[in-house]
Formats: C-alpha cells, sequence, structure tokens
C-alpha cells in the first residue's frame, strides 16, 4: 500500500495533519515544540482512497547523540519506509533557513516529494509564503489548514497518481463486547451462546509494552523487534506518543505498542505528561496482552502496582518483565520478594507470570513472549455450561451461601457469558444479599477447579425476572 511520510521542521503541525489524515486522535497535538519524538503510522483515506501515513519527528540540524539527533535519525529511519514525502512548512512564519536546508536534502532522497504550506486559514496572511515556497525547488505548493480541514481536495489531487483503491485498512484496534445487561433470565439459558471474541489468527495479537519512566520500555521493543524502531537514552520520559509496531513471530502477527513512563498522579505535571498518560491508558485499554516492565534494581513498587492494578481492572492479560537482571547479585532473594508483593498485593489475579530479561542485551526475550502467549491463552479459555453447573451443585454443597433472615439463598445457574477475560454471570435468589467474601470464593474456586491463571475473572451476580413481578400492589385478591 502506498505509504506517505510527513516531514517538516518543528511545530509546523505535521501531527496535527496526521491525525486529519488518520480521522481520529492519534497523535499528541500541543503548541511545545519537539513533541513528536519516534515515528508512527496508521491508515489514512481521503476522499475513498486508502493509504498509510507516517507521523514523524521535527527536523533539526542534529547529528550527535542528543535528543535532538536521535529524533533526526528516527525520521531518517521513517522515510526509508515511504514511498514519498509530505514536505510541511508553516505558511504564517514562512521560509526559514532551516526549510530551505532540508528542501535542498529532499531534493537529494530520489523519492516523490508534495510540498504543502500548512496553516493557511487566512488566504492573505499566506499569499507571501505560497510565492516564497516556489524557491524550494519543490513544485507548486499547496495551501492546507490541517486545523480546519480546508486544502484536502488540493491535497488529494496532488497524491492522485500514487493512490489505490485499497480503503479496507485500520489500525487494527477494535474494541468488541456483548451487552451483559441485557441477560437478565435464566429462561431458556440452557441453549444460551455468547458471542465470544475468538483468536482470529489472521488478527495480530495487540500487545501494549508499559511501566515507569526509564525502566527500559524502549529497550525491550527495540530488542524485540531487532531494530532502533524507538529512541532510547537515559534521559526519563523520552517516549511520548504510544508508538505501534508490526512484527512477526513464530508464524504469528502481533501490533506491539511502545507507551510513555506512567508517573504517581501528583507527579505528573504538564500538558504534554497528562496526555501521555492518557494516550499510555489508551494503548491499556486496547491491548490484549500488556507487558509490564519493572525494574529489577527497585522491583514491584508502590506505582507498579498501582499500575498492574490498574491492567487487572481494566481485564487484560498480565505479564511482568523483570528487567535489568544482570545488574542483580541476590537473584533468589529479589525473586522471592517479589512473589511476596505479588500474593499480598495483587491478589485478585493469581499466579502471575514474571520473567527476568535484560532488554539491553537481548536475553529471554523468547522466554517472555512464551509467557505472555500462554497467559492469553488463559485469557480465552472458554468452559461449557455443563461444566460450571455440574460444579456449582458441587461448591454450594460444599460450602453454601449464607442464610438469609433464616432460609437459603440457593446458587440457580451459572454460564460463561464472555471471554477476554473470562466473565461469568451466576443467577442467586436474593444477589444483593451475597457476602463479597462469598463471591471470592466462588472466584477462587472457578479458578482452581477449571485452572484459570494469570489472569482476572469477572463473576456477575444476577437474579431471575418474578413472573409474579407486575401484580405486586392488586392485593392479589381472585374474583368474588
Amino acid at each position: 500500500m502506498f505509504t506517505l511520510a510527513i516531514v517538516g521542521r518543528p511545530n509546523v503541525g505535521k501531527s496535527t495533519l496526521f491525525n486529519r489524515l488518520a480521522g481520529k486522535q492519534l497523535a499528541i497535538v500541543d503548541d511545545t515544540p519537539g513533541v513528536t519524538r519516534d515515528w508512527r503510522e496508521a491508515g489514512a483515506e481521503l476522499f475513498g482512497h486508502a493509504f498509510k501515513i507516517i507521523d514523524t519527528a521535527g527536523l533539526e540540524e542534529h547529528f550527535d547523540d542528543s535528543i535532538q539527533g536521535r529524533m533526526r535519525k528516527q525520521t531518517e529511519s521513517a522515510l526509508a519506509q515511504a514511498d514519498a514525502v509530505l514536505f510541511v512548512i508553516d505558511g504564517r512564519s514562512g521560509i526559514t533557513p532551516l526549510d530551505q536546508h532540508f528542501a535542498q536534502w529532499l531534493r537529494k532522497q530520489k523519492m516523490p516529494v508534495i510540498l504543502v504550506v500548512n496553516k493557511a486559514e487566512n488566504d492573505k496572511a499566506v499569499m507571501s509564503s505560497m510565492g516564497d515556497a516556489y524557491s524550494l525547488g519543490l513544485g507548486e505548493p499547496i495551501a492546507l489548514s490541517s486545523a480546519h480541514g480546508i486544502g484536502l481536495d488540493d491535497l488529494f489531487y496532488a497524491l492522485q497518481p500514487y493512490l489505490d483503491e485499497d480503503d479496507d485498512e485500520d489500525d487494527g484496534y477494535d474494541n468488541n463486547g456483548i451487552n451483559l445487561d441485557s441477560i437478565d433470565d435464566i429462561e431458556g439459558l440452557e441453549d444460551f451462546e455468547f458471542e465470544a471474541e475468538e483468536d482470529d489468527p489472521e488478527k495480530p495479537i495487540k500487545i501494549a509494552i508499559v511501566g515507569r519512566p526509564n525502566v527500559g520500555k524502549s529497550t525491550l521493543l527495540n530488542a524485540i523487534v531487532e531494530d532502533e524502531r524507538v529512541m532510547t537514552g537515559p534521559e526519563a520520559g523520552i517516549t511520548r506518543d504510544a508508538i505501534a509496531v508490526d512484527w512477526q513471530y513464530e508464524d504469528r502477527a502481533f501490533k506491539l505498542v511502545d507507551t510513555a513512563g506512567m508517573r504517581k498522579k501528583s507527579k505528573v505535571v504538564g500538558t504534554i505528561e497528562k496526555m501521555s498518560v492518557e494516550d499510555t491508558m489508551r494503548a491499556v485499554r486496547l491491548a490484549q496482552v500488556v507487558i509490564m516492565v519493572i525494574d529489577a534494581n527497585s522491583p514491584l513498587e508502590k506505582q507498579d502496582l498501582h499500575i498492574a492494578g490498574h491492567i487487572v481492572d481494566e481485564g487484560r492479560a498480565l505479564v511482568i518483565a523483570v528487567n535489568k537482571w544482570d545488574t542483580i547479585v541476590e537473584k533468589d532473594e529479589v525473586l522471592e520478594e517479589m512473589q511476596y508483593r505479588l500474593e499480598t498485593s495483587l491478589g485478585q489475579v493469581k499466579d502471575v507470570r514474571f520473567v527476568p530479561i535484560s532488554a539491553l542485551h537481548g536475553s529471554n526475550i523468547d522466554k517472555l513472549f512464551k509467557a505472555a502467549m500462554t497467559t492469553y491463552e488463559f485469557w480465552n479459555v472458554r468452559t461449557s455450561t455443563g461444566k460450571l453447573n455440574r460444579w456449582l451443585s458441587k461448591v454450594e454443597s460444599q460450602n453454601a451461601a449464607p442464610l438469609v433472615s433464616g432460609r437459603s439463598n440457593r446458587l440457580k445457574y451459572i454460564t460463561q457469558v464472555k471471554t477476554r477475560p473470562p466473565t461469568f454471570a451466576i443467577w442467586v435468589s436474593q444477589p444483593k444479599e451475597l457476602p463479597q467474601a462469598y463471591r471470592r470464593y466462588l472466584t477462587n474456586a472457578l479458578r482452581r477447579d477449571f485452572d484459570i491463571q494469570s489472569v482476572p475473572i469477572r463473576l456477575m451476580v444476577r437474579t431471575s425476572k418474578n413472573p409474579y413481578e407486575h401484580k405486586r400492589g392488586h392485593g392479589g385478591k381472585g374474583k368474588k
């Protein structure tokens, strides 16, 4: 599919144009220069024609190992993936020496370049910029306002020779589900079939990589794909956008998402960091498996446990990568301490898998992915209704629910209503009177007896409809 890279100096509106063409808010946008640091791609559509777009970091004249220099290398890597370049300049500030420098550089790249004069809301304000733009030697410029959607028709005509008719691309993120609240009557549930989210081998498994700042998330992603796909460095907070990368492992497609570090809420300052955290939250919500990276030198701190709790609350399959393991001397002590903290602080999930790794040296990456795939299988587990109800009769006989006003609170029926994570609905005589402790007993028994490891289990308590409910208030008297 035709791929278009959007490039230009910082703060000319590249990410705004990227979001406009993608049709959704994917890239973080702010007036601060240099917000975008890694390149990211997405599906785009313009007047019925589908193609791919790549958002890149702002081009600057830095060739060292500074953040700006690493951003430039990332942009050069993005250009290697593209078929054409959309070179964006700021129509309000006019042509700058940096624009001229990179226009000259682009002319040497031997690939089509389309010149865009952005922020062209006011024709009079950009007339001089349009005239000066010809001096860049990149052909006729296109006046555009990515913020307001002005000039997209002209952009389409410039792109039309390169576009194909394939408009079926998406970003791979679908958030499907069923309305569990609609299941409120046990009548006919013996034949009930729920709409499961089946594992489709043709679709990529979505894995988000999350954790505190500077624990090695980006280094891990690079180690997995064996490429310098995202920026890394000693500075905390390098990653800002959630960057999705396609990858193959044992003939299965994956979509790996590198995310910004998550600090304590009280320490999150500035608009950009808040947007970065929101982007990370979204990545967790749309993932299927979440690899939480922790630092072996300070494992499972309070913030780590807070992040793990959020992942579990979202119902995602959780695997923990214990990074920088090569720096640890007393390995057995660290493992024992981690096991204890997981059991005491993350009680809603049992047997969470954690794998010691070194992202820097690429060690144990294969073990990490095997753990992720095993957890993914548990996340997709499906149990038949017949087995569940035989199980229910057994656990009720062993430990009945507490009495309500001297009467038994019967467990009538159970069925699995959803996978991802395994979700069960149980019908009880008086659901409001079923204590939380007894619900935990049922959940733990489900996990134990059906060997559902490492993933959250959801238990929904329901009651049958009373067929005489509508007759209440009429005295219940028959005809005289």
